[in-house]
């Protein structure tokens, strides 16, 4: 199944200089289009939570995007911001993504991977990926996490299948209780009170 993504580069060197090398938002580029999905858009910022805001904010309100993924900004410096700029726009976190993604990144980086705060959610009906933006890391995203999530043949789940249903109003439930015995004991239970209380002196 192929998926509409949109890429963003977050940093302040390459926004500055459109001719600059981006390997992670090419080595992305060239996963996804492997995997059979589309890219739809792909922008660099920079590290400002404001400008990374605005773009997702638009890429999340377009139905045909699907799945955003940014690379850069997860770090702990002042201008790292990332977390911060997308962290209020999602409906839903992914707790589990972070967590795996620093389990895998220490086998080849140890205890460095605690600096990373890269994160996952979904917002509007997308899914969202928040990464670090060196080529490992995205690397390690996208070929141990990400490509499996998004292939609908991932078992026993995958984010694929749940696609169609990110974007149903929780305020409807799923389903109504048939009307039953229990309806009826309920019913009866009303009255005898009615009764009881119409007794009462």
């Amino acid at each position: 199944m192929s998926l509409a993504i949109a890429l963003l580069t977050v940093s302040d060197r390459r926004s500055a200089d459109p001719s600059a090398d981006d390997p992670s938002g090419d080595a992305l580029r060239a996963r996804l289009e492997r995997d059979g999905h589309q890219l739809v858009e792909r922008l660099c910022v920079p590290d400002d939570r404001y400008a990374i805001r605005a773009v997702l904010s638009r890429w999340i309100a377009t139905p045909v995007v699907q799945v955003v993924i940014s690379c850069g900004g997860t770090g702990l410096t002042g201008r790292d911001g990332s977390p911060e700029a997308v962290a209020p726009l999602l409906d839903k976190t992914i707790e589990g993504f972070g967590e795996l993604f620093r389990l895998l990144s220490y086998e080849t980086i140890g205890t460095s991977t605690l600096q990373s705060r890269c994160l996952a959610g979904v917002a509007n009906g997308t899914v969202i990926f928040v990464l670090p933006g060196s080529l490992d890391a995205v690397s390690t995203a996208w070929d141990r996490l990400i490509s499996a999530q998004l292939n609908p043949a991932t078992r026993p789940c995958n984010l694929v299948q749940l696609l169609p249903r990110l974007r149903e109003d929780p305020r409807t439930p799923a389903w109504s209780p048939p009307p039953g015995p229990l309806t009826g004991i309920a019913m009866a239970a009303d009255t005898v009170t009615d009764t009881d209380t119409s007794g009462t002196p």
